[in-house]
This record gives structure tokens, sequence and C-alpha cells, in this order.
């Protein structure tokens, strides 16, 4: 079942990376041609951003398949790592395309302040820009779906790459947009809003990388994800306490290990049970591939184990 299950996640990723990459393609060359005949270097500029999300679905692509590799002698706990370390990858992608395009409008609004008048960019630019805007944001919508769903985070981050260059596109599209009907006074608006788009892109860059560096020096899941594991613990019958909760994400899995109080009389079938239930609802929360280890313990007396045949 968990087989049936990972290969359908996987079947999701794809198609969902491969759709938005197509759109990738297809934006790329538009950009760059709307940008050469309209002489626009802001939307040069916006197809080096549709280039590095092409370069970032390959990644997605190349490391979710090796995070669904089963686990094998060398990694007993499969290959999940590597979506994160995908997502980490796609964060720094995100910064880099961000600083470039911060940096790049700084440099035109300081030729502006020096007298110098940049060039009106064409009508093909202005176009291009809008078909962006339109397939970039659709892109993160049907990309956000599936990695919610699915519980992906270097899908999820990839949504945000094309929320971003939609974004980055809104800012070109109202430079281009203001230079062509106001004027070349009012070109400078090109690389204002460049810089403010590219605020939003670094914001989310650091935010993944924050995320996928705390997953990888194996950070505890959430408070509220820790709760919903002890409350279901709680839940079977003759479980008293819950202690040592160990938690942490491998890929889009997650890894718990607990201990928990259950009376000592109680034989070593019967606590098998009990374990094996919780398990089976842990699982039901957060996906077959949970890893879970569940130490038993007897209650305690007076602050010490006390054997069941003493106590009689």
């Amino acid at each position: 079942m968990a087989d049936k299950e990972e290969l359908t996640r996987q079947h999701a990723i794809y198609k969902v990376t491969i759709g938005g990459s197509a759109v990738n393609v297809f934006l790329l060359i538009f950009k760059f041609i709307a940008g050469i005949l309209g002489g626009s270097s802001a939307m040069i500029a916006d197809a080096v951003h549709s280039l590095s999300d092409f370069l970032t679905d390959i990644a997605v692509l190349v490391f979710v398949r090796l995070s669904n590799k089963p686990q094998d002698k060398d990694h007993d706990f499969g290959h999940g790592k590597y979506e994160t370390l995908a997502t980490a990858l796609i964060g720094i992608a995100l910064l880099l395309v961000g600083t470039m395009i911060c940096v790049s409008g700084l440099e035109k609004i300081r030729l502006v302040i020096h007298g110098t008048v940049l060039p009106s960019p064409g009508i093909i630019a202005f176009v291009a820009a809008i078909v962006s805007i339109l397939l970039k944001e659709w892109c993160f919508q049907f990309t956000m779906k599936v990695g919610r769903h699915y519980n992906s985070q270097a899908v999820v981050a990839n949504a945000w790459h094309h929320r971003s260059d939609a974004l980055s596109s809104i800012g070109t599209a109202v430079g281009i947009g203001g230079a062509i009907i106001l004027g070349e006074k009012w070109t400078v608006l090109d690389p204002l809003t460049a810089i403010a788009v590219s605020v939003f892109i670094i914001w989310e860059a650091v935010k993944l990388i924050r995320q996928s560096s705390s997953e990888l020096l194996e950070a505890s899941l959430p408070d509220d994800i820790e709760q919903q594991i002890v409350n279901t613990a709680l839940r079977e019958k003759g479980v008293s306490e819950v202690h040592n909760l160990r938690t942490r994400r491998i890929g889009d899995h997650y890894a718990i290990e607990m201990h928990i109080r259950m009376p000592g009389e109680m034989n070593l079938y019967e606590a098998h049970k009990h374990a094996t239930r919780i398990e089976d609802a842990i699982r039901q929360l957060f996906g077959s591939a949970t890893h879970i280890i569940i130490h038993l313990e007897p209650l305690k007396v007076d602050g010490r184990y006390v054997d069941p045949d003493e106590a009689q």
C-alpha cells in the first residue's frame, strides 16, 4: 500500500513539475525575444528569472526521484533528505535571483540620478510581461495544490518560485507600461518596481532556506504536531503518560520516538496490541511512511518501578 502511495505521489509531482517546466521553457524563449525586440533590459532580466525557474524544475525532478528511493543498507531511514536539500537549493536560487534583480534596479536608479535617460521599451515587452503574469500565477496555483496535498516541501518551494516570477513580471509590466504611457521621464518606474518585487523574492528565499536548514539540522516538529501525537497516544486504553517524545522530519515523512507508561501487570501480547493501535492511529494522521518507535514502560509507584508480583 505504501509503495502504491509513493508511486502515486511521485507521478503527481513529476506531472506538475514537467507541466511547470514546459511553461518556463516557453516563457524563457518568449521573454528573451521580447526583451531584445522591445529593447527592455527589465524583460531580459525577467527572462533570466524564468531560466532559474527552469533549472529549479530540473532540481525538483532529480531530487524527488532520489528521495523516493526505498531504504537500503546505507540509508536505514530512506532518502527523504534529498527533498529537503532540493528545497534549500531552490531557496538559494531564489535568493540569488532576488539579489540580482535588486542590484540591477539600484544600478539603473543610480544612472537616472546622474542624468541618464533610460530607453523606453516596446509594446512587445509589455505583452510578454502580461502573458508571464497569467501563466506563472496559473503554475503557482496547480503546483501549490499538489505540493500541499502530498506534503512535499520541494514542490511547495517550487510553487513559490513560480509566484516570485509572476510578481517579478508584475513589476516589469508596471515599469514598462508606465514608461510607454508616461514617456521617457518615467522609465525609472521599471527599476523601482523591480526593487520592490526583489524584496519579496528575497524574503521568500530566506524562509525556504531557514526551513530546510532546520530540517537538515534535525529540528523537532512544530508544537501543535507534537501535541497531536501525544493526544493520539493518550487516547489508547491503558496509556497513562507519554514522555521522552522525540520528533523530526525526513523529507516529506515524520520520524517519531516516544516512551509510554502502561500497567505493569499487562502481558507483552496485550501491550504490543496497544502499541500497534497507537502506531496505526498516528499513521492515519501523518501517512503510512511515518517512522515510529514506541518504548513501553510500567507505571511508577512513589517514583520507582514496582514488580507486579511483589505488589500483590
